[in-house]
């Protein structure tokens, strides 16, 4: 059967590499939130998140679109229902990627879902990953340490801790909770 993958962590943990390395495998699809930020270089609609601005983001809450919304650094977050309906419907696990206020919405709602925080090694290591990012000014790194350790301590609220030390071990280890074994994808005829 399958499940809503609810994947939260600090910024810079590592949740998008994970995330990447299982929708590599046919039984996951990511569910595409959607923001009122601006697209980072690259980033396109519909692919990387939909991209609203407050007026259309708004009126989606006032008519229930959303899963769960959240304002995270000032700007909206949220994630669209009829999404991740129609990927647990096709029988692939869903994948979502939220902060850890999306994760308190969720769960006050009682949705469902095998709820994972990603942790770094360290926070030496997490630090070491935000600054060689180059996307944020130091101010905002440290706003971004700043959060992280308050997020650490969320990690109770969570079904499972994964410790992202390496990114293939760790998405083999979350594979292997809701019963898909990446390796045997990995070396299956015409698979990457």
């Amino acid at each position: 059967m399958p499940q809503l993958i609810v994947m939260s962590g600090a910024s810079g943990v590592g949740k998008t590499s994970i995330a990447e390395r299982l929708l590599a495998h046919p039984a996951f699809a990511r569910a595409v939130t959607a923001t009122t930020r601006a697209p980072r270089g690259g980033e396109q609609d519909g692919v990387d998140y939909h991209f609203l601005d407050a007026e259309a983001f708004r009126s989606g809450i006032a008519v229930g679109r959303f899963l769960e919304h959240a304002d995270v650094y000032g700007r909206l977050y949220g994630t669209p229902r009829a999404n991740v309906e129609q990927i647990l419907e096709s029988g692939r696990n869903c994948v979502l990627l939220l902060d850890v206020q999306g994760v308190e919405s969720l769960r006050a709602d009682g949705v469902e879902a095998l709820y994972v925080f990603v942790a770094p090694p360290s926070m030496e290591e997490l630090e070491r990953r935000l600054r060689s990012r180059a996307d944020d000014t130091p101010e905002a790194i440290e706003a971004r340490l700043r959060a992280a350790a308050h997020e650490m301590t969320k990690q109770d609220a969570f079904d499972r801790v994964l410790v992202n030390d390496e990114v293939e071990r760790a998405a083999r280890e979350l594979a292997g909770w809701v019963g898909i074994d990446l390796q045997s994808a990995a070396d299956a005829p015409g698979r990457p």
